[in-house]
């Protein structure tokens, strides 16, 4: 578990419930009572699970929403391998009844990972694929659930598959929603790396700015080493670039236990896929850049945490200067890092409201 727990901060994001599955079974009341608190009621609401096959991997879908007349917003989870759907308990509700809010668990990913053959499954693990599968689903649902277009959040990793669907597909968005946002990802760790260190220095933490140097040139050329970025993860958690404010982030990474999607088999599934995921598709990912990218055909809202320092936020910001599309704003939350739902949800929630759903109005449903 622990080794998973270092390639889940060694990626774009977050971790694991980090307990083992036999320790889950006392919250098992408590997540009887946040499933009734969050059970739809409402006579046109969804609240459903269900299967998909995308590119030829059986995948897991969770939708949810007050009234099915709402716009569907797929929220694209970080990673790789870091799945939202046990979190969302924590910061979707109040989003579900302005939106039908569509979680789901990527290839190789959480509750889709016992569904395939990894040794099948380990050549399909490509940025690319994901952006097809991700396409995939937006198809699926806008038939299942008579909609002409959806919009789209990526958060992190989950970004980079977003912001490839709205370059390829724009006409299937109302828009797309960048949250943790990744322009380039080696300037990306450049940036972050040379932060944490700063901070190791001024605090005067030898162990940690020895770690740090010892890493050094960092993230070096080529593909990107993955225990490497582990060590630069884990002072940078420490020091807040991941969550604002705090030295861990054990409040976000315990919160599958209360999940009411999740069983004690599924968070260990998670844990087993995101090891899985991490180790096959984080070098690979070096090259990833939309630095050269001037125009995306549909409405861009960035939603950026001022303290991210996993994602640096202002490379998103400088991209967007320069981006030409419809319409696109860039919103700061002063008080977030990399998790801006989870840190200042109300104000989240304020942006979706007032910022993104009238869009679909504008460009009608």
């Amino acid at each position: 578990m622990q080794k998973t727990m270092t390639l889940l901060a060694a990626c774009l994001a977050i971790g694991t419930a980090a307990a083992a599955p036999a320790d889950q079974d006392r919250y098992a009341p408590a997540r009887e009572v946040v499933a009734d608190i969050g059970r739809i009621v409402t006579p046109h609401g969804v609240q459903e699970s269900f299967e998909v096959t995308l590119g030829g991997a059986r995948q897991v879908v969770n939708v949810r929403g007050a009234d099915r007349d709402n716009p569907i917003l797929l929220f694209i989870h970080g990673g790789p391998g870091a799945v939202e759907m046990p979190v969302a308990w924590a910061f979707q509700r109040p989003w579900e009844d302005f939106f039908t809010v569509v979680q789901w668990d990527q290839r190789g990913a959480g509750r889709s990972y016992p569904l395939n053959d990894p040794k099948q499954l380990a050549p399909t693990l490509r940025p690319d694929r994901y952006r097809d599968d991700a396409i995939e689903l937006i198809e699926q649902l806008r038939k299942r659930y008579g909609k002409r277009k959806v919009f789209v959040l990526g958060h992190s990793w989950g970004s980079i598959v977003g912001l490839k669907v709205a370059m390829v597909r724009p006409d299937l968005l109302y828009a797309y929603i960048g949250m943790g946002q990744v322009i380039d990802f080696r300037e990306n760790e450049r940036q972050g790396y040379a932060w944490v260190l700063d901070r190791a220095r001024q605090d005067g933490n030898t162990t940690a700015v020895k770690e740090l140097e010892a890493l050094a040139p960092y993230p070096g050329d080529g593909a990107f080493d993955v225990e490497k970025t582990g060590t630069q993860r884990k002072w940078s958690i420490h020091y807040g670039g991941l969550a604002a404010g705090r030295d861990n982030a054990d409040f976000y990474f315990h919160a599958p236990r209360l999940s009411p999607e999740y069983t004690p088999a599924d968070i260990q599934a998670w844990d087993e896929g995101s090891g899985y995921t991490i180790t096959t598709m984080f070098p690979q990912l070096a090259g990833v850049t939309f630095a050269d990218v001037h125009r995306i055909d549909t409405p861009v809202v960035m939603l950026l945490g001022r303290q991210d320092h996993t994602t640096p936020s202002t490379i998103a910001d400088a991209w967007m200067r320069q981006l030409h599309a419809p319409s696109k704003a860039v919103l700061w939350f002063e008080h977030s890092a990399h998790l801006p739902m989870i840190e200042e949800p109300g104000r989240v929630l304020q942006a979706l409201v007032e910022r993104v759903r009238p869009l679909a109005n504008e460009a009608g449903r």
